[in-house]
């Protein structure tokens, strides 16, 4: 389990160009009211005022993936986290056009806002494409590591289901060596083409139709907390 006192160094950049006018109107205006209580317990009441399923998307991106299955199930609540200030405004957008009152979202370190879940508390949880830190030194900065998978491991319910994806053949092959030395987890492939083929309800991000048009390969991994 990761002790919640422990200091995590949260990597990469936070903000790329500069925003422009309703962009900088959408965080002022619409973050406030959509934006995970910096403190406190978490649950589906406290987020949502009521108990619902629900999910957590770690490192949304541009928040395409994010709205869809908000879209697509009203009646779950999303908590979607960002630390890329151009990604959350991205996000905001899609909440705003889509009027999507079933999400919140987090602007800083993801586990942060885990640890604040109770345990057992969430049917599904998405990693998708998240940085790969090809070089053997920053291994330890991969989110699919024993420390934040335990924390992970602790919020699913029994059942629930864990859906990772990426481009990256390095994290791949990680991904595969670490999640097959647990017994928490079990993958739900039955044929190797099982993970190279995107399930109907997992909508396509923009991050991945770029990696397909480079000719990379897209792995779509889903485990089952077991």
């Amino acid at each position: 389990m990761v002790d919640p006192a422990t200091h995590r160094q949260l990597y990469g950049r936070r903000q790329g160009h500069k925003l422009r006018q309703g962009q900088a109107a959408l965080v002022e205006e619409l973050l406030p009211r959509v934006a995970v209580a910096e403190t406190g317990a978490l649950d589906a009441k406290a987020l949502f005022g009521a108990d619902r399923p629900l999910e957590l998307e770690i490192g949304f991106g541009g928040g395409e993936h994010l709205a869809a299955q908000a879209a697509a199930r009203p009646g779950t609540g999303f908590i979607g986290c960002e630390p890329f200030l151009n990604g959350v405004v991205a996000a905001l957008g899609h909440i705003r056009d889509g009027r999507l009152d079933n999400v919140r979202l987090h602007m800083g370190d993801a586990l942060d806002v885990v640890e604040r879940l109770p345990d057992a508390s969430l049917d599904r949880l998405y990693l998708l494409h998240p940085d790969p830190w090809p070089k053997a030194r920053h291994a330890k900065r991969r989110m699919v590591n024993h420390g934040p998978l335990d924390l992970i491991a602790a919020k699913l319910k029994l059942g629930a289901e864990f859906r990772l994806g990426t481009d990256d053949p390095t994290y791949c092959r990680w991904a595969m060596m670490v999640m097959n030395a647990r017994r928490d987890f079990v993958w739900r492939a039955g044929h190797p083409r099982d993970f190279l083929t995107r399930p109907a309800d997992w909508p396509e991000t923009r991050y991945e139709r770029k990696a397909r048009r480079q000719g990379h390969e897209v792995w779509y991994f889903r485990y089952v907390r077991g």
